[in-house]
């Protein structure tokens, strides 16, 4: 395997399972306000999920080399990236649902194409997470047309929360082609079956008559179906929104690492009391033996 190819495939990986992991807090951080109990199920469920795809990740960047360990250091200590998309606040409840259905919708435009990735382990894992996440997007958008047959407070909730998600979530798939320093080579060693462009294309024609049958406005003025093209034109992206964001500088940025390296802390004689309990049997095993 090559250097680079190898490089690319951990740096990809692992930026993965980073945003699957810091995904769990915006959404976590309503887990003990859920309406009803219904609601707290359906959210503790997707928040479990979202670790269990973080570890088949990890377990997939080890399939190449890396070390876990390393790589939780990297992530607390800011040299590897997450998913801008976390960096933003979850103000009400409505923000559960808009994440269920816009996050999770560009998730999987950004996902379901590395189902076919030229590695192997990766592409496998991604099948299994690619179906809980659309499932996971159902839920956000059911909850989110139970809102909008609700009270003009729960309507008006879902609105703004599409507002403050819209922007964001198409910075999901990154930089705009000519500017991306990766997709190229990505696509010459088939990572990547799509180019960033293309993908968000695809996410807007999705996603706009998902919002006409929910019954809100996408907030650009600028969004129209195009007959020439045969897609939606829409607004420019506020890259430069994107790139604060992308060098620490979001809402939530600091919030959200600090977070992660607290539990990384507290957690350490859970890591350390298995790696004795796991010591201990292989010796009693060998004795055995």
């Amino acid at each position: 395997m090559p250097d680079a190819y190898r490089k690319t495939m951990i740096r990809q990986i692992a930026q993965h399972a980073h945003s699957e992991i810091i995904g769990m807090q915006p959404e976590g951080n309503w887990v003990t306000r859920a309406p009803s109990l219904r609601r707290k199920a359906i959210l503790l469920a997707k928040v479990q999920d979202e670790a269990g795809h973080g570890l088949y990740l990890y377990s997939a960047a080890e399939t190449l080399g890396a070390d876990r360990e390393d790589l939780t250091a990297r992530l607390i200590s800011g040299a590897q990236k997450y998913s801008s998309i976390f960096n933003y606040p979850t103000l009400t409840f409505a923000d559960v649902g808009v994440i269920g259905w816009l996050v999770d919708g560009a998730a999987i435009c950004n996902q379901v194409p590395l189902c076919r990735s030229s590695y192997g382990p990766y592409a496998r894992a991604m099948i299994r997470i690619c179906k809980e996440e659309s499932f996971h997007q159902r839920q956000g958008y059911e909850l989110l047309m139970t809102m909008m047959r609700g009270t003009p407070a729960q309507r008006e909730m879902v609105q703004d929360a599409t507002n403050r998600w819209w922007w964001p979530s198409l910075m999901m798939f990154g930089p705009p082609d000519a500017e991306s320093p990766n997709t190229a080579q990505s696509m010459r060693w088939r990572i990547k079956r799509h180019t960033n462009d293309e993908l968000r294309q695809r996410f807007v024609d999705m996603t706009v008559p998902q919002a006409a049958a929910l019954g809100v406005t996408l907030p650009d003025p600028l969004l129209r179906w195009n007959d020439e093209r045969g897609n939606y034109d829409f607004g420019e992206v506020d890259w430069a929104e994107f790139k604060r964001v992308v060098a620490g500088n979001g809402p939530c940025n600091a919030q959200r690492i600090e977070h992660r390296r607290a539990a990384h802390e507290g957690g350490a004689w859970v890591r350390e009391a298995a790696a004795v309990h796991a010591a201990k049997r292989a010796a009693r095993k060998e004795a055995a033996a």
